[in-house]
């Protein structure tokens, strides 16, 4: 299916029926990370899987894709289709959409995961680490890419993961640069949300991988403690849906969306 925001088109699927659930990949990556999940997700909810703006087959739709913007992206469809609430998965950047969703619209959310994903904002080191990137990318997007996408799994993985980097690598490639820049501006400048997630009524869970090279399982704990969030740790990098999608899918059942 095909909406429009901001004039630019935005691609998004509708499967299943029963409680809606939201599904949100992270940066430089598609709804393929959900490929081997959605069978399972499917059989008791309605499934709105999102290919957020300049990822997947989605248009870039601002200079800078502020996590609050995109927000209002996934409310726009949930609008559409007449869906009044729904419950969340968020994966990296699509967890930060989530805290952004819950945000804006607390009363529109119902259940929230945030998989391999943060509250927290960008430090200054990242921050900096942010500008340098998209200088690397105005240079050689590919070699960006395939960088940034083989970081999502430590160095002892990549190996056995090879596939899934050459895999989203090639879907990369054609995501519009300008798009990978605006998501860049808009993670980079994410205002801290653990006062979100503290403050957050329904039921909340975090999934983090313990060899996370991104989000260290270090910070997931704090932030799982001073938010009174359920933490489920997974034997995995940062891509623990499809490195660990066993203990994934257990940890679905044990969440209710299975």
């Amino acid at each position: 299916m095909i909406t429009y925001f901001n004039e630019a088109s935005i691609h998004y699927t509708i499967k299943g029926e029963g409680n809606p659930l939201v599904l949100l990949h992270g940066f430089l990556l598609s709804p393929n990370i959900w490929t081997e999940i959605i069978p399972k997700l499917v059989v008791k909810n309605k499934l709105i899987i999102i290919d957020l703006p300049s990822h997947g087959k989605s248009d870039c739709v601002a200079e800078a894709h502020s996590m609050e913007l995109m927000a209002d992206v996934v409310h726009h469809i949930l609008s559409e289709n007449n869906i009044p609430s729904a419950s969340f998965i968020g994966h990296s950047m699509g967890g930060y959409i989530s805290l952004a969703f819950a945000e804006k619209y607390p009363d529109k959310i119902n259940k929230l995961v945030l998989l391999n994903s943060s509250s927290e904002a960008d430090s200054e080191e990242r921050k900096i680490n942010r500008d340098r990137a998209i200088k690397v990318i105005k240079n050689n997007s590919k070699v960006f890419i395939k960088m940034g996408i083989a970081a999502l799994f430590t160095e002892e993985r990549q190996g056995k993961f090879q596939h899934l980097i050459d895999n989203f690598s090639k879907e990369a490639f054609k995501f519009p640069v300008e798009g990978i820049i605006a998501s860049i501006k808009g993670m980079k400048i994410r205002k801290d949300r653990t006062s979100v997630l503290k403050n957050f009524k329904g039921k909340k869970y975090m999934i983090s991988g313990v060899e996370d090279p991104i989000i260290p399982i270090s910070n997931s704990e704090k932030t799982a403690s001073l938010t009174n969030t359920k933490l489920y740790k997974v034997q995995s990098g940062h891509m623990s849906i499809n490195e660990n999608i066993d203990e994934i899918i257990k940890i679905m059942y044990f969440v209710d969306y299975m």
